[in-house]
């Protein structure tokens, strides 16, 4: 029986943080704001990376940063192409991860739920 591997974790982390750094020191496109890179999937055959990314502020300002990221996964994976000790760097595709968003709202409605009752 073949064990489990831990290689997509590990490239998923290396991956991560490297998104991170571009985030917050190189990128300059103009759409891409503050962004927070939450989580990072990797396939098991390391071809496709799932970037999940947090982004404060209105709908709009959330889809121009996916905008922004789209346009700049070519260029990241070509960066991740030379940091990586890989054959072939995955193709990135940028979600929103409403985990935050969530947590805040369900934060609100347990205050007003509170407050109510008290």
């Amino acid at each position: 029986m073949r064990r489990p591997s831990h290689r997509p974790e590990r490239v998923a982390e290396m991956i991560r943080q490297s998104v991170a750094a571009f985030l917050t020191g190189n990128a300059r496109d103009p759409r891409i704001g503050f962004v927070t890179v939450t989580a990072v999937e990797v396939s098991a055959d390391l071809a496709h990376a799932r970037v999940r990314v947090s982004v404060m502020g209105s709908d709009e300002e959330k889809a121009k940063n996916l905008e922004g990221l789209a346009s700049a996964a070519r260029f990241l994976r070509t960066r991740l192409a030379r940091e990586l000790p890989l054959r072939t760097a995955p193709e990135l595709r940028f979600e929103l991860d409403r985990g935050q968003e969530h947590a805040m709202r369900i934060a609100r409605l347990l205050k007003d739920l509170k407050e109510g009752a008290g």
